[in-house]
């Protein structure tokens, strides 16, 4: 197209009108009051996460899904703790050697501020060695705290069908990872209910619904300092 041709020179004028329309408005968009509004507009909030690694104490074995106190929880948070969410990652059956093989999947995925790590009773009941429970979970706390996420460690105790030996050595456990790593300590997740059989399923293991409150306000009483 020859640079003289009257259409070329049309479409020319036009292609320069466009694009300083273009400039114009983005120069309006940007003025100094855009800027400064902009400038104030709050961040969108990042939200932040509880990651919960249990048993079946945790995973609301013999109840509804919304009935355990990890559910439980998770509702307080909603309505008290605005930015915060509780992921429930604990499966029943689990031992302290499934939670430390997905540990650093589950911290990876979620990214949490907050790992409550609820392990052992299974370990326990089995009779499995102490040494390697105590492994188990001090991988769980190491790999938790390596995404910077605080750690609540929570601990069980167990019948004396061991010998004292080995009942007092479970508990010690929980409390010797809890000094060494300098992480939060609740002895005994099912403190509140112990002493009573009617809170239990017919298992003489898992707490019954009505108990789930008692045992979300017991586990409260550690998380909640976690949480700001």
């Amino acid at each position: 197209m020859a640079l003289n041709n009257p259409a070329y020179a049309a479409w020319r004028r036009r292609l320069q009108w466009a694009i300083s329309l273009a400039a114009l408005a983005v120069a309006m968009a940007w003025t100094p009051a855009a800027r400064a509004q902009a400038a104030a507009a709050p961040a969108a909030e990042t939200t932040r996460t509880v990651l919960v690694m249990g048993d079946s104490l945790s995973a609301a074995y013999g109840l509804g899904a919304t009935q355990g106190w990890v559910a439980l929880t998770a509702d307080r948070i909603a309505k008290s703790q605005p930015g915060w969410r509780v992921v429930n990652a604990s499966i029943s059956g689990e031992t302290t050697a499934g939670g430390a093989a997905r540990i650093v999947d589950a911290v990876v995925r979620h990214k949490p501020a907050v790992v409550v790590i609820e392990l052992g009773a299974n370990d326990g009941l089995r009779g499995l060695p102490l040494r390697e429970m105590k492994v188990n979970l001090a991988r769980m706390i190491g790999a938790s705290q390596s995404v910077g996420a605080k750690v609540l460690l929570v601990g069980m105790r167990i019948p004396p069908n061991y010998g004292p030996e080995y009942t007092q050595g479970f508990e010690r456990n929980y409390t010797a990872l809890a000094k060494q790593f300098d992480v939060a300590l609740l002895p005994f997740l099912l403190q509140p209910v112990a002493s009573d059989r009617s809170a239990f399923q017919n298992d003489n293991l898992h707490p019954v619904a009505s108990a789930q409150p008692k045992l979300r306000d017991h586990v409260w009483t550690a998380l909640e300092p976690l949480l700001k």
